[in-house]
């Protein structure tokens, strides 16, 4: 396994192991669930996909439908599977850094007037109350629908990380606006 590549190649190593066959499917699956903490833009799936299928770590077919064009379906090889475990085992590099404008704005706030600082922060609430009530539609669906899944404790372990942080993060605007007022 080269240790140089980019990590978008196990995200996508690793939903080829879900019921994702194709780059819509993968598409699909990145944004019901990965994007809340992995972003993969569409224009890097294919590719990756082709890389993937050129190293021998997928095998691509087409297979045909009526009225459309062939679709390319993507199954894991035993070599893929191999790098993606290789790659489950090995160390984490580091620990993100994550890039909060609110937290810059707020750095720099005293150069404002408190009113604008709290109406932002207020903002920053609702979207992040949004996001908890999206984690929670998601953790529902995961219940009724893929519990049988094999994966579906993983996904569920993940998702209890966003909601805890995402709950976190709404304590402290909360916090941090009362002591703004």
């Amino acid at each position: 396994m080269k240790k140089n590549y980019n990590h978008t190649r196990f995200a996508i190593l690793g939903l080829l192991t879900t019921e994702c066959r194709t780059g819509y499917q993968i598409k699909q699956m990145i944004d019901g669930s990965l994007n809340h903490f992995w972003k993969i833009s569409y224009g890097q799936i294919y590719p990756t996909l082709k890389t993937l299928a050129d190293e021998g770590l997928a095998t691509v077919q087409d297979t045909k439908q009526d009225g459309k064009p062939d679709k390319k379906e993507y199954l894991l090889t035993s070599k893929g599977e191999k790098e993606l475990r290789e790659w489950l085992k090995s160390p984490l590099k580091d620990i993100p850094i994550h890039k909060n404008e609110v937290l810059l704005k707020l750095f720099f706030s005293r150069h404002q007037e408190k009113e604008r600082t709290i109406n932002y922060l207020q903002h920053y609430h609702e979207i992040l109350q949004e996001k908890l009530n999206t984690y929670g539609g998601i953790e529902s669906v995961i219940h009724k629908h893929s519990l049988d899944n094999a994966d579906a404790q993983y996904w569920l372990f993940t998702l209890d990380y966003g909601k805890r942080i995402t709950a976190a993060e709404i304590a402290w605007c909360e916090d941090t606006i009362k002591k703004l007022v």
